[in-house]
């Protein structure tokens, strides 16, 4: 069966099937934070992320300190 037949039978679009992520790996930015979290229990997300910000480790390049 086609691709195409398939997505019409199931009632989904095709962008959906083809979709592939180009999301990086974040594996060891999720490791500092848990390192931090696990030192700091009373640390919420923010008091973290400028912790993890003073090591040098940059979560969001959209963010802009100033």
């Amino acid at each position: 069966m086609s691709q195409r037949r398939a997505c019409q039978a199931l009632s989904i679009d095709r962008s959906t099937v083809r979709y592939t992520s180009i999301r990086p790996d974040d594996g060891p930015l999720r490791e500092a934070m848990k390192a931090v979290a696990a030192e700091r229990r009373r640390f919420g997300y923010r008091r973290i992320h400028i912790m993890l910000e003073r090591q040098g480790i940059v979560m969001n390049q959209n963010h802009r300190s100033g």
